[in-house]
């Protein structure tokens, strides 16, 4: 072949071969099909208030695995949501002005954008508290983020903070729209956390409007920020905080669950939050009623102790017990905590059975806070205090023959209601009074 007839082919080549590509590509597009998106959550003309969590789903007809992002348009600005077949995502409309508000939804399958679906739904967040209602509560869990099976603890964690939100609606005189349950990524998964998610929080029936949403670091610190905010305008406000989660630490080293010269932290769902972060979060709340309760392995720290109600050092201090607060925790800051997948952590299961049961009424601290009961009536009132419950906890833990695989938890109290001082803090912080 003459190099004249082999440099024409080339050329022929080289200009063919782009064009095949093109028209394959061209017909790839013709063929690719849309993909679908629903809404399921919430629905159209539904009034929303806080943190609502828009959740749907999406298909692809050429396959689902073809799914590349669902994108939610809120406020004029698409956002890629959380997950693609099961979505969903959060809009926090604490400072968005009430009325009617259009959200758009759309899927992508990397050539084509599925229709736009879209529903009105209405801000209501109110302003006004009235006199009776200054108290607030958080319920904060993530026990089933996503590393293993054998590190999940179920769906304990948020049938125990239901069970406590109930009773501060019933018992404690709380208002419905001042609790917040956080809880994992705020999907209920199958087998009791174990399996794949079924149906967000807000979508299940509830006997009470509590706002719920997912534990997430951004979801959390903007929840306590929006109850400091708030509780600071009352003179009178209440704020209790619980979080149940795993701790940060190393359960091989078996004498300091490697928590020497480091913070007491805790695992929400997409990150770690340590004692000093949840520490200056709370620097500027004002309420002198508050009670947190962080119970997680390893968790002493944020009560600034150690163990056997030694101090935290001086460079390690959280700050987050301060004047009003007692701070428990149900962990020492250098042992091991325990939970139940369906009842949620001991602690707090103890801790809170001896409010509802009035069981705690007259416990006292003991040697080294380890608690024990008195047979004097004047320490018996009727009414039972968040310490007097600490440390009928703790009495149970070391007393109860059925716990003994667990006495060593080492739970910490820092009380300092209504002031520092050993005189100081006898009074006792009573929930609702």
């Amino acid at each position: 072949m003459s190099a004249k007839k082999i440099i024409a082919v080339l050329l022929i080549i080289a200009i063919a071969i782009p064009v095949i590509f093109i028209y394959s590509e061209e017909d790839k597009a013709d063929l690719n099909r849309k993909p679908i998106v629903e809404i399921t959550y919430p629905h159209n003309g539904d009034a929303v208030s806080k943190i609502v969590m828009i959740s749907g789903i999406a298909s692809d007809p050429d396959g689902d695995d073809n799914l590349l992002e669902v994108e939610v348009m809120v406020n004029d600005k698409w956002n890629i949501v959380d997950g693609n077949v099961k979505w969903s995502y959060e809009w926090k409309t604490y400072e968005i002005e009430e009325g009617s508000y259009t959200v758009r939804v759309r899927s992508w399958d990397g050539i084509d954008y599925s229709e736009i679906e879209e529903i009105t739904i209405r801000i209501n967040n109110p302003e006004i508290v009235e006199s009776d209602t200054h108290k607030w509560a958080i319920f904060i869990a993530a026990a089933n983020f996503p590393e293993n099976n054998e590190s999940k603890l179920g769906n304990g964690a948020l049938n125990l903070a239901e069970d406590m939100a109930t009773f501060f609606i019933n018992d404690l005189g709380y208002a419905t729209n001042n609790i917040f349950i956080l809880f994992d990524d705020g999907w209920i998964r199958k087998d009791n956390g174990y399996g794949k998610p079924i149906e967000t929080l807000q979508q299940r029936k509830h006997q009470y409007d509590f706002t719920y949403a997912g534990a997430t670091k951004e979801t959390v610190v903007s929840s306590i920020n929006y109850i400091v905010e708030e509780s600071n305008k009352f003179d009178d406000s209440e704020v209790f905080i619980w979080i149940a989660s795993h701790g940060c630490g190393d359960e091989d080293k078996k004498l300091f669950g490697g928590k020497i010269l480091e913070r007491s932290a805790i695992f929400l769902w997409d990150n770690t939050m340590n004692d000093k972060e949840l520490g200056d979060i709370l620097s500027s709340l004002r309420s002198d009623k508050t009670c947190i309760v962080v119970d997680a392995c390893y968790s002493g720290g944020f009560a600034d102790k150690t163990i056997f109600n030694f101090p935290e050092f001086f460079l390690f201090k959280s700050n987050i017990p301060s004047s009003g607060r007692v701070v428990l925790t149900g962990a020492s800051k250098f042992r091991l905590g325990y939970a139940s997948t369906t009842q949620g952590p001991l602690f707090s299961q103890l801790w809170f059975y001896g409010i509802t049961s009035g069981e705690a009424d007259g416990f006292r601290p003991f040697i080294a806070d380890m608690g024990r009961p008195t047979k004097l009536k004047m320490f018996k009132d009727g009414k039972v205090s968040v310490e007097e419950s600490f440390y009928y906890a703790r009495y149970v833990l070391r007393k109860d023959m059925n716990l003994k695989d667990y006495n060593k938890m080492e739970p910490q109290i820092n009380d300092r209601y209504p002031r520092k001082g050993p005189i100081g803090s006898l009074k006792g912080l009573i929930l609702g009074k």
